[in-house]
């Protein structure tokens, strides 16, 4: 599957970042999901002649295994495509770059998070900057370049965000048509129909499970790893219970432990953590899950309806294409009582706190606050305002530190 020529003019939220990186460290990675875009990226935004070498191609990853030289002792800076094919070679990296110290001399790609695979032993600590990749915004695919407008609330004061969303012409959209074609840009972009869809993100799973996910780990059973994977795009927004979920596919629950790994290190789950003061808690308690596609979910899923926890998904989505394009960190959270009050996401931003909350319904009311007055409540001066973005059209402070917004007004 390859991604066709017309989409290259569409500019990626993560092109800024990747250009700094280059200006300033030896080895830039760029990693992310099979298929959202890396390629494209990296090949048509990075400027200059470059040695370009794919490890999809047998003949180089083999040459990058006897003899790594070959690939990275030239005169011009080089991109590698597909690093987690042969992550030997950030070894022989590491090496080049202590000879010669050069910024943007490896710009490199792969299809899994290479700090979380047992194979890489090679962190290249302070010679590498990482960047993530995430499928398509809705303003990336639209042409804008960018995740939703969380910069522009971060750095006003709440005071100023009604005006903020309310100056920009945005037009009503359906989420579930964006749920539906998901942020691939193949489907996203060129195929227009459900069954052209279906037909592309069936040939995309049989891919992962039949090529790609080999390269990372075997797997014994690739029925059962297939049903794994229909429970958890059935469990959108939930807790992630790993116990629960080997009894419901009949897994023992250490092969599920394995299994969610690979798919989180394969950029197709996001483990969402819980947030907690103390830092040690947050580490302790569940995690919820999300898929990195809802799209892909869907499909998945078997034709289920996009509903309020795939609206959930998506803001998620784009919040981490905003939060990986930013130098400074920022951290996303769920936040859950013991008593059960929840906040969708918490967006942690140096010391500040923006609860928000999400509703698959087109008239906020009061009673939907609740939630998002306690923890305003449980954190103070931390927190700033709230948002509750919903599928309706209203605007307005619901409450005055509560702004009830449209979905396609921020993202």
């Amino acid at each position: 599957m390859i991604i066709i020529h017309a989409m290259n003019r569409l500019h990626r939220a993560a092109e800024a970042a990747l250009l700094e990186r280059l200006d300033t460290m030896p080895v830039v990675v760029v990693t992310g999901a099979r298929q959202t875009g890396k390629s494209t990226l990296v090949s048509d935004l990075v400027p200059g002649k470059r040695s370009f070498f794919s490890l999809d191609d047998l003949d180089v990853a083999e040459a990058a295994r006897q003899e790594p030289e070959r690939i990275l002792g030239g005169r011009d800076p080089v991109t590698v495509d597909e690093i987690q094919r042969e992550p030997g070679l950030l070894r022989a990296m590491k090496r080049s770059v202590d000879r010669q110290r050069k910024a943007g001399r490896f710009l490199v790609t792969g299809s899994a998070n290479l700090l979380m695979m047992r194979q890489v032993s090679e962190s290249m600590a302070g010679r590498a900057s990482y960047l993530n990749l995430w499928p398509m915004t809705r303003r990336e695919q639209a042409g804008a370049g960018r995740a939703g407008r969380w910069e522009e609330l971060i750095a006003a004061p709440d005071s100023e965000w009604l005006e903020i969303l309310s100056t920009a012409r945005e037009e009503a959209e359906d989420w579930r048509g964006l749920a539906e074609r998901g942020g691939y840009p193949t489907p996203a972009l060129e195929l227009k129909t459900a069954r052209e869809r279906s037909i592309w993100f069936d040939g995309y799973v049989r891919t992962y499970l039949e090529r790609d996910l080999q390269d990372l780990s075997p797997i014994s059973s690739l029925p059962d790893f297939r049903r794994l994977m229909r429970v958890a795009s059935l469990r959108i927004g939930q807790l992630l219970n790993q116990s629960e979920v080997a009894r419901d596919v009949a897994i023992p629950q250490p092969t599920v432990h394995r299994w969610l790994n690979l798919l989180e290190v394969s950029y197709l789950i996001i483990r969402l953590p819980a947030y907690a003061v103390n830092r040690t808690k947050r580490l302790i308690k569940s995690p919820k899950l999300y898929w990195a596609d809802v799209g892909l979910a869907l499909h998945l899923s078997g034709g289920a309806e996009p509903s309020g926890p795939h609206l959930e998904n998506l803001v998620l989505q784009d919040l981490l294409v905003w939060r990986d394009a930013r130098l400074e960190r920022a951290d996303l959270h769920y936040w859950r009582t013991a008593n059960g009050e929840e906040v969708d996401f918490v967006i942690e931003n140096r010391d500040q706190l923006i609860p928000i909350e999400i509703k698959a319904g087109p008239r906020p009311r009061l009673s939907d606050t609740s939630n998002l007055h306690i923890f305003r409540r449980e954190y103070g001066s931390s927190s700033r305002a709230a948002l509750l973005l919903h599928t309706g059209s209203t605007l307005a402070w619901l409450t005055p530190d509560i702004l009830a917004t449209p979905w396609w007004c921020v993202l």
